[in-house]
């Protein structure tokens, strides 16, 4: 399926507590370039989003944004110093006994004692948080490589428009090209005509001028293969297959028999119609650029 290398996709999440959004962004390019970017502490993101991208590009320039919130207190634990509360417990018995004081000692009453108590940061599992992102992460790919394919059809449409056009033009090169030998013979034999002043000249020498002409002029060749880069055009639109890079080259080929055609041809209205074809062409050099 024809690609292109221009999409976006975008995915919002929370997934295990964690707000975690991806944006995917590409633009046409020569090759593959990927660029991450994810906050600093899970950095190691960058090389696994790279890596699972890779599956499904392999032509663009590729950005991708990954931003990950983590929802207040689930990446904190409690911790107890056990020997200080001890300590607190002892102590207050000790002055309960002391002054024949109400045994009303409970657990609110150790936890007025804020430093028996430390909060830290949670130590994250690297493959739980990938797990997470890469579950938004599908998600935008998903957006993302449908765009792609959505873009790619509209330049297939445009492309198999524009060859259907270049065939009609060929098509009319090929019947005209004969005419242009057949006037030529009659041009020459009224130019001899009037050099001798005669009706009587010699025919074979317009034949073998005619041939000799017909040589210089003749396009066939170059018809038969624009023809056939045609076919091989449409065959490769079809294809399952990354054709960028195939189609470019084959571009160069329709050029090249174009232009050939336009420096043999010898008579105007051919001429309108190399101009034309070299117009598609490159309106078609163009489209392809953003295929992947």
């Amino acid at each position: 399926m024809v690609k292109s290398m221009t999409g976006y996709g975008r995915s919002q999440q929370i997934v295990n507590g964690r707000d975690i959004s991806v944006e995917i962004k590409s633009v046409n390019h020569r090759f593959v370039e990927f660029s991450a970017r994810a906050p600093r502490v899970y950095g190691y993101l960058e090389e696994k989003v790279k890596s699972y991208l890779q599956t499904m590009i392999s032509r663009g320039k590729v950005d991708v944004n990954i931003t990950v919130f983590t929802l207040e207190g689930i990446d904190s634990e409690v911790e107890i110093n056990h020997s200080l509360a001890l300590g607190y417990v002892t102590a207050l018995r000790s002055i309960q006994q002391e002054l024949n004081l109400t045994d009303d000692l409970s657990l609110s009453t150790i936890a007025k004692f804020t430093d028996i108590f430390s909060v830290r940061k949670a130590v994250e599992d690297e493959e739980t948080i990938w797990n997470d992102v890469k579950t938004v992460l599908q998600n935008a790919a998903e957006k993302f490589v449908a765009m792609r394919e959505v873009e790619g059809q509209r330049l297939k449409q445009d492309i198999a428009s524009r060859l259907e056009t270049i065939a009609q033009m060929v098509a009319k090169v090929e019947q005209k090209a004969p005419e242009t030998v057949a006037n030529y013979r009659e041009r020459l034999t009224v130019k001899m005509q009037d050099i001798l002043q005669s009706t009587s000249i010699d025919q074979q020498r317009i034949l073998l001028e005619a041939a000799i002409f017909s040589e210089k002029v003749a396009v066939d060749e170059e018809t038969v293969r624009l023809k056939s880069h045609l076919k091989q055009f449409e065959t490769m639109l079809e294809s399952e297959d990354t054709v960028g890079r195939k189609l470019d080259f084959l571009v160069q080929e329709l050029n090249r028999e174009t232009n050939t055609i336009g420096s043999k041809a010898q008579d105007i209205e051919i001429i309108g119609y190399v101009v034309a074809i070299k117009s598609e062409i490159e309106k078609i050099r163009e489209q392809i650029q953003n295929i992947e």
